[in-house]
């Protein structure tokens, strides 16, 4: 078994509430609008969207690894901005992990605009590991996604 904490940081031309409340309050809506040649669609299975939560993200078929995640919500800072999340099923969960959990934190910066961070926390099954290229891939892809969400908030100034 392996633990893992990737770190991914990027600094974003939306100002951080504007980001915010579409990340931690409307993400299941938002995802497949902006992202949906990754995201076919994103399911409220159990509450309404707040600590609890149980979203599933269903995948097209360009994720040649996994259909589908289930996430649970495990905490909404509005203050401090920061959004907890444990994946509970799918994904790589059971194949290469054993655990999977994910915080997002969005700070303000004094030049405008913020700083979008995601931690995520993972734990290999015995005998399991992913491979450096594999850690590299993820954030890669997890800052694409936070790229193309500030470039239609960016282009749509009057949501959220």
């Amino acid at each position: 078994m392996v633990s893992g904490t990737p770190v991914t940081e990027d600094v974003c031309q939306v100002e951080a509430r504007k980001l915010w409340n579409p990340m931690a309050k409307d993400s299941h809506n938002l995802l497949p609008k902006v992202l949906p040649e990754i995201f076919a669609s994103v399911t409220l299975l159990q509450g309404d969207g707040g600590v609890g939560t149980i979203k599933q993200l269903n995948f097209t078929p360009a994720n040649k690894d996994f259909s589908f995640v289930k996430e649970r919500v495990d905490e909404i800072d509005e203050e401090k901005m920061v959004y907890k999340y444990t994946t509970i099923e799918g994904g790589s969960l059971g194949k290469k992990l054993s655990a999977a959990s994910f915080e997002v934190k969005i700070s303000p910066r004094k030049e405008g605009g913020c700083v979008a961070t995601w931690v995520c926390n993972y734990e290999t099954l015995p005998g399991g590991q992913l491979d450096e290229g594999r850690v590299k891939e993820i954030k890669e892809n997890s800052v694409a996604m936070l790229k193309k969400i500030e470039q239609y908030l960016l282009s749509n100034p009057t949501l959220y």
